[in-house]
Parts: C-alpha cells; structure tokens; sequence
C-alpha cells in the first residue's frame, strides 16, 4: 500500500490551525510533519488533530518560538527528541511506526534548522554560527549514529537551498543566508555523509527550478516568483526505490493569512 508523508512550516500552528485542516481533508497524507508550531507542549491543539483522525501525535515545543510537531493516522511505538547545540529550542522530533503497520520499522526523524539571520558572517552575526554549528552537529549524528542504516526519512525545514536551482538566482543569492557557499557546503555533507538520498530532487532533477518557500515582503510573490526551496525530504537508500511521487502545493501560498513555506508531500510504495 502507498504511504504519504508531508512537511511543512507552518509558522503558528495555533494561528493557521483552519489551514491545517484545510489540507489534511484535502490530501489526506498518511503523516504530517511541521515546523515553527510556536506553541508549548501543554497548549498545542490535540484535539483538533484527533477529530480529523491524527490520534499520534509526537510535539516538542516552546513557547512563541521554533517548535517541531509529528502527526500520524498510524501508530507509533517510540518517539524521542534531540538537543543539538546544548540548546533546548524545540528543533527536532522523531517517531518509529509499530510493526504490522504499511510504515513499519520506518523511522521519521522531523527537523527545524535554524534561519541564521540575515548577515553571512559567524563572527558578526551569532544566529548565523549557530546555524553552521547545528549543520556540523546534524552531520556528526549521521556519521555516528547512522539513522539512515535502517528505514529512515529525515524531512523539515532545513533552511538551506543547497542547489543552483533551488533558489530563482543563483548569482544573485550567493551572499544571502540560505544559500551560501559555506552553508551549502555543510547542508551537502550532512546529507552525504548521512547517506540519505533527496528524495524531491530524485524524482525531479535539475535544471528545473524548485521552490518551497517565497518571502512575505514580495507585494506579489506570484508575479515575482522569487523563491527558494527550503524544505526537504531525504530518506535512506534502501528507502529511495521506493519514493514513487512528490508533491508541492504551490497554490497553498495563495490562501488566507498563508505561511510562508507551503506543503510538500512524497509517496512511496
């Protein structure tokens, strides 16, 4: 049987709870990953997700900021969540599907990279060298503990748009955090060393252009099209076979009081 998994930033869970809904009863993924929930654990909205059928769920959060929430309509045995720079900010969950299920033994590991600000300098700019910081630790964990030895995905918002068509100009992006040399560097080693296969980009190769993110200072993001592609979904390389479809909601940016990511989506069978 197909398994669908989506991610998506949602930047306030709580405000854009109506567009959440809105795309589960729509797409109906087998599991949602998000991103930038911004709400503590005790205030997340439980039951909204259970009345649509998500009665998993896995949250780690804060309040106001960051915050990484997985969603499930299939049960899952275990769920854990990882610090990564001794700080305790809400980026990463992860949950492993119970066995007899169509996602046994699958291992979803749910991340929130850091944005790193605006200037591209760690000296001058400290969330930029946390973000570098955090790229180094996420390759670290991949060499060390190997999640992608056995049945793993990795999705989120990894902030980083590491291709020459991930961004709408290269040239022009080069010096602006996201898709820097030395943050690309770092995001293509994690994923390398990891061993993880990207999984949109397998399924659309470049040159052709993706975006998953456009910005809210654009009076017209549509017109402009000035994007970037800012999430992502790896999986392990005994997984890549079977990623058989992939999907960017494109128009979900266009919807009320949107987020500024919208929602991507794999199949795999």
């Amino acid at each position: 049987m197909p398994f669908t998994l989506s991610t998506w930033n949602i930047n306030s869970v709580r405000l854009r709870i109506g567009l959440v809904e809105r795309f589960l009863s729509e797409t109906k993924p087998d599991v949602l990953c998000l991103q930038e929930t911004k709400v503590q654990d005790d205030k997340f909205p439980l039951s909204d997700f259970r009345k649509m059928g998500y009665r998993h769920i896995a949250i780690n959060g804060q309040k106001g900021y960051h915050g990484v929430a997985i969603v499930s309509r299939i049960p899952f045995t275990t769920q854990s969540a990882k610090k990564f720079c001794g700080k305790d900010d809400a980026r990463h969950v992860s949950v492993t599907f119970e066995e007899g299920s169509k996602a046994a033994g699958l291992t979803v590991h749910n991340f929130y990279v850091p944005a790193g600000g605006d200037i591209p300098d760690p000296d001058a700019n400290e969330k930029f060298a946390h973000k570098l910081s955090f790229l180094d630790e996420m390759r670290a964990w991949g060499k060390k503990d190997k999640p992608a030895a056995q049945k793993a995905i990795l999705v989120g918002d990894l902030n980083v748009a590491p291709l020459v068509n991930d961004v709408w100009s290269h040239k022009q992006l080069l010096d602006v955090v996201s898709h820097t040399p030395i943050e690309c560097e770092k995001f293509n080693a994690a994923q390398n060393d990891g061993q993880w296969v990207d999984a949109i980009r397998k399924l659309t190769p470049e040159p052709e252009k993706i975006y998953t993110w456009w910005s809210y200072r654009a009076q017209d993001w549509e017109k402009s099209d000035r994007g970037r592609r800012l999430d992502h979904v790896w999986v392990s390389e005994d997984l890549a076979p079977s990623v058989k479809k992939s999907a960017i909601l494109r128009e979900a940016r266009n919807w009320e009081r949107p987020s500024d990511h919208v929602p991507v989506t794999i199949t795999l069978k």
